[in-house]
Formats: C-alpha cells, sequence, structure tokens
C-alpha cells in the first residue's frame, strides 16, 4: 500500500470516526462489513405465488410499498392478509382507516386478530400522517396500512366550502409526508403500506391513461408496488362464490420486477391458500394430477380443484407439508430447513 493510500485510509477512518460521534453508532458502513444489510425481513402477504412473485417472501420491512387497483380489485382483502401473517408471527399491526369504511368481521374473518390490532379513524389526511409518523417512530409496530391514499383529504379541503379548488394540495402533503417518514421507517423497520385506487387521466389518446392518485411522490419512494385487478367470476353451481385476482408486481428494488401471478378470492374467505399450495404443487409436479383427480404421493386429494381444497382445507398437516416443500422449491426457504413427517407415502 502506497504512502498515499495510508493517509486516504487514515483520513476516512477519521471521518467515520467523526460521523460515528455526531450521528450515533451505524450511521455510515461499508456494506461489506455487515450482510445484515443486505437481508430485507418481509412480512408474507397470506399469497404464495405472490410471495414468490415479490422475491423476498412478502412486503419488506423498513420500506414504503403500495397496492393499487380499481374498485373491488381486492386491495383491502390484501392488506388485512399481511395484516393477518404479521400477527400470526407475533408482530403488532395498525390499521389506518382514511375511509372509514372497515368491516371489523370481515377482518377477523381473514384471521385478523381484531382484539390486539390498532385502528385510527382520522378526520383528514395531516392527522392520518401523523397519526402514521408517531407510530413508526414508537418502534413498537411491525406494518402500519393505509387505506387509503385517495382518502387522505388535506386540512383546508376539508375546512373550505364545497366546490372550492384545492390544487396539488395532496400532492404536496404525500411529498412532504414521505420526505419526513422514510428515514424514520428504514430506522425503526417498520412495514408501511399503502391502499391506492386508480384514476383516469382527462384528455390522453396515446398510452395508458390510468394513474394512481396523490401525485407522483408515493411512486418514487415505493420499493414495491403492486397493480392488483379482478377477472372473472368464480361460480359454485349458479352462485358466485368468489372470483379470479390478477396481480403484477410493477415496481421492485429488492428483486427482479413485472412478476405476474394470481390466485382465487373467495367471498367472506379472503385468499384461497389452499387454491394455490394446489395449483402450484401441480405445476412443480409435488402434487399429481390425472386426469381430474388430485394426489399428493398416495394419498388421494380429491377428483376436481374444489374438492382437493376442502381436502387440505380439512387437512391442514398435509397442506403445511405440501406448501413447506413448495417454498423450498421456489427459494422462500433454505433446503435445509426442518419439514414435518412426510405423508406422502403412508405408513405400511
Amino acid at each position: 500500500m502506497s504512502a498515499d493510500d495510508k493517509m486516504k485510509n487514515k483520513a476516512l477512518e477519521l471521518a467515520v470516526e467523526h460521523i460515528h460521534k455526531a450521528f450515533g453508532d451505524g450511521s455510515i458502513m461499508r456494506l461489506g462489513d455487515s450482510t445484515e444489510v443486505r437481508k430485507v425481513p418481509a412480512i408474507s402477504t397470506g399469497s404464495l405465488s405472490l410471495d414468490a412473485a415479490l422475491g423476498i417472501g412478502g412486503i419488506p420491512r423498513g420500506r414504503v410499498s403500495e397496492i393499487f387497483g380499481p374498485e373491488a380489485s381486492g386491495k383491502t382483502t390484501l392488506s388485512l392478509h399481511v395484516i393477518a401473517e404479521a400477527q400470526k408471527a407475533g408482530g403488532l399491526a395498525a390499521f389506518i382507516d382514511a375511509e372509514h369504511a372497515m368491516d371489523p368481521n370481515y377482518a377477523e374473518a381473514l384471521g385478523v386478530d381484531i382484539e390486539n390490532l390498532w385502528v385510527a379513524q382520522p378526520d383528514n389526511g395531516e392527522q392520518a400522517l401523523e397519526i402514521c409518523e408517531t407510530l413508526v417512530r414508537s418502534g413498537a409496530i411491525d406494518i402500519v396500512v393505509i387505506d387509503s391514499v385517495a382518502a387522505l383529504v388535506p386540512k383546508a379541503e376539508i375546512e373550505g366550502d364545497m366546490g372550492d379548488r384545492q390544487v396539488g394540495a395532496q400532492a404536496r402533503l404525500m411529498s412532504q409526508a414521505l420526505r419526513k417518514l422514510t428515514g424514520a421507517i428504514n430506522k425503526s423497520k417498520t412495514a408501511v403500506l399503502f391502499v391506492n385506487q386508480t384514476r383516469m387521466k382527462i384528455g390522453v389518446m396515446f398510452g395508458n391513461p390510468e394513474t394512481t392518485s396523490g401525485g407522483v411522490a408515493l411512486k418514487f419512494y415505493s420499493t414495491i408496488r403492486i397493480n392488483i385487478r379482478k377477472g372473472a367470476t368464480i361460480k359454485l353451481k349458479d352462485d358466485p362464490v368468489g372470483s379470479k385476482t390478477y396481480v403484477q408486481v410493477v415496481k421492485n428494488k429488492l428483486a427482479p420486477p413485472f412478476k405476474k401471478t394470481e390466485f382465487d378470492i373467495i367471498y367472506g374467505k379472503g385468499i384461497s391458500l389452499m387454491g394455490e399450495i394446489i395449483d402450484m404443487g401441480v405445476d412443480l409436479k409435488i402434487v399429481g394430477k390425472k386426469g381430474t383427480w388430485y394426489n399428493y404421493g398416495d394419498i388421494k386429494l380429491g377428483q376436481g380443484r374444489e374438492n382437493a381444497r376442502d381436502f387440505l382445507d380439512e387437512n391442514r398437516d398435509i397442506a403445511d407439508e405440501i406448501m413447506i416443500k413448495i417454498k423450498k422449491e421456489i427459494g422462500l426457504l433454505p433446503p435445509d430447513e426442518e419439514a414435518p413427517d412426510d405423508k406422502s407415502k403412508k405408513e405400511e
């Protein structure tokens, strides 16, 4: 090492020491010195295929994420599933209900522990974002969901007369809030999930006329953006029981973006995890399919997808075993992860 290099290293060491004294330990570090910086912990979305599409196993902690789509596409349902998964892992969750439309009974049906869910129904956008900031800075909350950005109405608009124009007020509010929030979110490792609605741009002749409300700041600050769409209706005989849901990860800073997936949302029950286990199991050749019959090794799951789904719903130990094998296959679990006793081969 030359004399110049030694002087540079000494100067850098002094600078780093000064930064640590001024701003605290860990305020600056060499990326190669810490493997923890590279690992971004995640909260499962409750959908096996979406966790795989996101590449990290769910919604990242310490980052801002956004779910957007048209009305009745499953945005709130997906966000409630994320809350349920966070609670199952022993975490605390908060739901900022800016739309004043949350249904506790539906949330409970999706697996949310409503007794331990913190809910706020703010009067205006500023209040909603201040509540979010206070919760994030506490460091005690694992996930905060804000539903929705479109309902974050600036105080000036609420106090003004009906018909008054507040040009760009909501966009300015979101931009300022995200500038303040991002640093605190990263330090506290809280996952902040914004639910957003789509709008149509007026006068667009070419390209996609769709956009999201609240300006462009959220697009820039979001680590992950998920576009969710409602598909065909699922019917049992002639009665609608659910709908196909199509999802695209349109932005992802932590894994390759533009992955697409689909899953079923059953009315009153939420995302059909058992349906995903069957579909992904067949694709990965973990679950066998002969004609209309499904089997897992020597175990017959049922004739037809609905019967196989019901069988797994009643036999959660078999479903968990298949799910662990799927997670290993798609890289969400290490290969040496312990699995329950293999039931695919019947005991003789």
